[in-house]
This record gives C-alpha cells, structure tokens and sequence, in this order.
C-alpha cells in the first residue's frame, strides 16, 4: 500500500497559511514504489481549500492534512514534471485521485474521503485553469 514517509511538519503563517517545515514524502500505489512525489520543505499551503458546503467538513488540524498538502503541491504544478520532486506527468485528474488514495492512506473517514474527492473533481477546475495560465504568465 502507499504510504507517507514521515508525519507532516507544517508551521502556521501570519497570513493564515502554512508552510511545510521538512520535505514530505509519498509513494504512489505501493510502500516504496518507483512513483514517488517529494514535496519540498517551505512549500506553502492553505491544506483542503474546498467549495461550501464541503470545507464545513474540514478541520485544519485533522489528519488528513498530509494529503491536502500533497494534492496542493501537485496542483501548484500542474501535475508536471519538477525534478527531484516529481518525475511523471500528471493530469488533473491523476492528481485527484492520487488525493483520494493518500486520504485513504491516512485512515479519513470514507465519508469525508469522498466529499473531498468529489468537491474537487467538480470544482478543482478553476484552481488548476488559474495555476495553469499564472505558470504561462510567469514563463520567460
């Protein structure tokens, strides 16, 4: 099964944000598999930033925050390669379910596990649209 190296290290911001404070890894299908994901140390994240009524369901301090993260990082990517840290292509929709499996992972609730899911698969959209056009933007 695939599974999360170390407990998430995360400090809050003053923004309300929070950074990550040591890199987090994951292995993707199974413990030790070739598809890794690192997300580096100091990335900065909003944990599960999902639609009303779904983010009701949500605590920040949760344990589920580890996934959130992860899902935040390759969103921030837009599921493109970025040596060390990611090593395979990933559509949207790869990165959701990949969010699905690392909750699973973390024992979520499968209640909750599945309203998340499925909030972002119908709202994920607009954040990965609006990442996409910024990373262009930003492109020299």
């Amino acid at each position: 099964m695939s599974n999360f190296t170390e407990p998430l290290l995360v400090e809050e911001l003053p923004s309300g944000d929070w950074i990550t404070r040591r890199e987090l890894v994951y292995f993707v299908g199974e413990e030790d598999s070739d598809d890794k994901i690192i997300v580096p140390n100091e990335f900065i994240t909003d944990f599960f930033s999902v639609p009303w009524p779904a983010n009701m369901l949500i605590a920040k301090s949760q344990k589920g925050n580890a996934a959130a993260v992860l899902h935040d990082f390759l969103y921030n990517i837009i599921g493109e390669i970025k040596l060390p840290y990611n090593k395979i292509k990933r559509s949207r929709a790869q990165c959701d379910r990949i969010l699905k499996e690392s909750m699973k992972v973390l024992m979520m609730n499968w209640f909750i596990r599945g309203t998340i899911f499925n909030a972002v698969r119908v709202g994920g959209w607009f954040a990965w649209d609006r990442q996409t056009k910024q990373l262009k933007n930003n492109v020299v």
